[in-house]
């Protein structure tokens, strides 16, 4: 099975570069930030976090777990066009951008990191301060970046293309929704603390994953491992076990030892192998 959508090749260079404030993507996080924190305090209700936390867990655990992640990145498993393309709109709706985009970024890092050295920017090894603000408002401008070539059928498909050109307006039809069913205070609860909740947790995992936690494998020669993060286990539905990831990066199971949730009673190494990348 197909373990990536994309490949990056050279000559190339994943270790010098620059990281420049990305004015778009921080205006952005900044404003679903305000509509969470302002509008979400002026019109808390029981309601609204319910909504809140129900839409936060369908676009993150579905959509960008199950359908950006395992499915578009990985192809790690199996389903009907049609379910793809509502995997993967859901996960469009967690905010971090569109599904071409995420593509290439998660093969840019996929690529840097399975090199003997990168960019900290690449690592998340600038510090907890630094790494929140160069992932959240900056982006990295590689001197000779590798090309990334995203497969034909990803890369061309007329939906993907246009959720890549219209990501944040994909937004603006929940809002509506939102406020016809509930008023302000399902958009701020339901659209603004809901982005906000998925970009922000998205990074504190990815910076986690790549600094502290435990390991069971060691990738040989890369420049970052992967560490598993017990305590996030089921709020991540098992994308927190990014060691087991880097070592089986096709495998759409992440849990992979008893008690990690969801629990397997025994590793099938030979399975995973034969389903999977080579250990990165």
């Amino acid at each position: 099975m197909m373990a990536h959508r994309a490949s990056a090749d050279g000559p190339d260079s994943v270790v010098d570069g620059v990281v420049r404030y990305a004015p778009l993507q921080s205006l952005w996080l900044s404003g679903m930030l305000a509509g969470a924190v302002i509008g979400g305090a002026l019109t808390f209700s029981w309601p609204a976090l319910l909504l809140f936390v129900a839409s936060t867990a369908t676009v993150l655990l579905f959509g960008h777990s199950l359908g950006s992640h395992r499915k578009l990145i990985h192809d790690s498993f199996q389903c009907p066009m049609w379910l793809e393309r509502l995997l993967v709109y859901l996960g469009v709706l967690v905010g971090l951008g569109g599904p071409l985009g995420l593509l290439r970024q998660h093969e840019l890092r996929d690529y840097a990191q399975r090199q003997p050295v990168c960019h900290p920017y690449l690592r998340h090894g600038g510090g907890f301060w630094r790494d929140c603000w160069w992932q959240l408002h900056c982006r990295l401008i590689l001197a000779q970046p590798p090309r990334i070539a995203i497969e034909p059928r990803i890369a061309q498909d007329r939906f993907y293309r246009f959720l890549e050109t219209s990501f944040m307006a994909q937004q603006l039809p929940w809002a509506m929704l939102f406020f016809l069913w509930g008023g302000w205070g399902f958009v701020w609860w339901g659209v603004c603390a809901r982005v906000s909740a998925g970009v922000l947790g998205h990074w504190l995992i990815g910076y986690f994953a790549h600094n502290h936690g435990a390991m069971h494998f060691d990738v040989c020669g890369a420049a970052v491992q992967g560490k598993n993060i017990r305590f996030t286990s089921l709020l991540t539905m098992g994308e927190c076990w990014h060691n087991n990831h880097h070592a089986y990066p096709g495998s759409a199971r992440l849990g992979l030892f008893p008690g990690e949730w969801p629990e397997l009673q025994q590793l099938d190494v030979a399975a995973l192998q034969a389903s999977s990348l080579p250990s990165r």
